[in-house]
């Protein structure tokens, strides 16, 4: 008999109704309930009971699949159960299942764990000839059988709060960390108390509770969790018959009767490893998804938006078929069924489909990429984005509309394609590199895209009070320009896709000067001056409100009528369709 299939086996409970007696299949990990080796009223007798009352807090930081199954103590065998779907999990043990939303989430989780009492099966049950039902060995439905069982209660409060772009999640972590071992302390001595800036640091935090107690109500807050963190104690009786199985102790069937079912071999710990470092990736994804699909932003940019969820969606949909595949094969290669490298064979293929871990990062990094440029043309004042249809409407209203325009945003998405044949079944491709370079690599795009967008803006904010002309953003494909354009729409006509709005006039230089006049050069804009059809000079002396002002049809200019020995100031106004920006 080798030494896996005889070996007494120790795991948490995770939720699940163990008791003396139960029998266990460990191919599949799951629970065999109604048949027993015994009669009930047999496995009652003869057991054995101590008194182990203890209890332990711990403030953890890490919400990785490796830090949570270690704060439950699953290791590799029942982790990869758990991490197939083929383990349901309750109680405390849901804190498995609590995946941050976030990457700019900060948590902090308070861990408490009591022991009241462990129980076993004595040789009564377990010596030779005592077993009452031996024909359940013949069955083949079990490899094991539940010999003693620990006897407590965990729970996990786990506080969380969102993190702006201007904090540091790590100071914000470590803050709260501060606090809960506080006041930890405080329970723990008496001689402490928490101040203003601990509560402070703490208020902002809500709190989920996973827990094996009966509680009236869950915590929602950090005070309501220190609350009920005191009462913990008290909630599992006063002899402890409020306590569930933590932890249980499960004997091969084989060391009774050689012709039981066995577990043939375990997932070693490498594979183990790399299912658990797939899924990971996937949460990180999921979270940073998450993070973009939450961009106010994206409401006004709906095939971007489009993009990412279809995105997500795939990415959930490969995690869940691998999680099912797994959950086939683990009972297949413990049961002796399959060998193990077919898992490996697996996992590899996964690894190296369009869904590689990299790739979907990289991909995923360019729309985040995408994003924080969009978030910082879009910030522009004096206008707002829409949608193409809207801006009909809007030439309705006024008389032009000058719309900034980004042109790349629906271009076509190869990388989305490969992952949806994946999913359809096309296994066979090779991966597909993606896109070739974006709209945004392109240095030349994004210096022409500065430069219209500068020019924009100047003609936005120098027509703020026109009435007769609104200006406005929005994303529409346009191959012929690359990146963006800037539209001008008049009513009754087609929009011109490539318009260049009249820049500032460069400089007025004082070409005559006399007691009572002066003669002025005027300097054309340095964009547009195609479309200014005369200037308007205006002039103040002495600093006074009243502006005076002429309109010359060229570039030279004569003020007359001026006031000896006053200082003037001068503007300038480059009169163009469909306003006049002024310097």
């Amino acid at each position: 008999m080798d030494s896996q299939s005889s070996r007494t086996l120790q795991m948490p409970a995770l939720g699940r109704p163990f008791k003396l007696g139960m029998l266990y299949d460990c191919r599949d990990d799951a629970i065999v309930p109604g048949i027993t080796l015994w009669d009930p009223d047999h496995l009652k007798r003869d057991t054995g009971t101590q008194i182990k009352p203890n209890s332990l807090f711990e403030v953890m930081a890490s919400e990785s699949i490796e830090g949570k199954t270690s704060a439950l103590k699953v290791e590799a065998s029942l982790k990869a159960s758990f991490l197939s779907g083929l383990v349901e999990v309750d109680g405390s043990a849901k804190y498995l299942n609590d995946q941050k939303k976030s990457q700019y989430q900060a948590r902090v989780t308070l861990k408490y764990n009591a022991t009241t009492r462990f129980e076993e099966l004595s040789m009564k049950h377990l010596g030779r000839g005592n077993v009452t039902h031996p024909d359940v060995f013949d069955k083949g439905i079990a490899t094991h059988v539940v010999t003693g069982v620990m006897y407590g209660a965990q729970a996990f409060f786990v506080f969380d709060r969102k993190v702006s772009e201007s904090e540091s999640k790590q100071d914000v972590q470590g803050n709260l960390h501060l606090v809960v071992q506080k006041f930890l302390s405080i329970e723990g001595k008496g001689d402490l108390k928490l101040n203003e800036d601990d509560w402070a640091n703490a208020s902002d935090f809500s709190c989920k509770f996973y827990g094996d107690f009966n509680l009236g109500e869950s915590p929602g807050n950090f005070k309501d969790a220190m609350n009920v963190y005191k009462t913990l104690p008290t909630l599992l009786g006063a002899n402890g018959e409020r306590a569930v199985p933590v932890t249980v102790w499960l004997l091969p069937l084989t060391t009774l009767d050689s012709a039981a079912a066995r577990l043939v071999r375990e997932i070693s710990l490498h594979l183990v490893n790399e299912a658990q470092r797939l899924l990971e990736d996937f949460n990180d994804l999921d979270m940073r998804c998450n993070d973009a699909l939450s961009t106010k932003i994206l409401e006004d940019f709906p095939q971007i938006r489009k993009n990412i969820k279809l995105f997500q969606d795939y990415c959930k949909e490969f995690r869940l078929n691998f999680q099912k595949l797994l959950a086939r094969k683990l009972p297949a290669i413990r049961g002796g069924g399959e060998e193990e490298a077919e898992l490996a064979d697996i996992i590899k293929e996964k690894t190296s489909s369009p869904f590689k871990s990299s790739n979907l990062s990289e991909w995923l990094e360019l729309k985040e990429r995408e994003l924080g440029i969009l978030r910082s043309y879009t910030s522009m004042k004096n206008t707002r984005v829409v949608q193409p249809k809207e801006v009909d409407e809007q030439i309705l209203s006024r008389d032009k509309c000058v719309c900034f325009v980004f042109t790349s945003l629906g271009q076509n998405e190869p990388y989305l394609e490969s992952l949806r044949k994946y999913l359809q079944g096309d296994t066979s491709a090779a991966v597909q590199p993606l896109e070739e370079e974006q709209w945004f690599e392109s240095v030349d795009v994004i210096n022409a895209m500065r430069h219209k967008a500068k020019l924009f803006s100047e003609f936005a904010e120098a027509n703020k009070e026109n009435p007769d002309v609104t200006f406005l953003m929005m994303s529409q494909t346009d191959e012929n320009h690359k990146g963006s354009s800037i539209y001008l729409y008049e009513a009754g006509s087609f929009p011109n896709k490539d318009f260049e709005p009249t820049s500032k006039p460069e400089k007025i230089t004082v070409r005559d000067l006399d007691y009572n006049k002066v003669t002025l050069e005027l300097s054309p804009p340095k964009f547009g001056a195609k479309n200014i059809t005369s200037f308007r000079v205006e002039f103040s002396g002495d600093g006074g409100d009243k502006w005076r002002q002429t309109t010359a049809p060229g570039t030279e200019v004569t003020l007359e009528d001026l006031d000896p020995n006053v200082e003037y100031k001068v503007r300038l106004v480059s009169v163009a369709s469909p306003a006049m920006p002024k310097l």
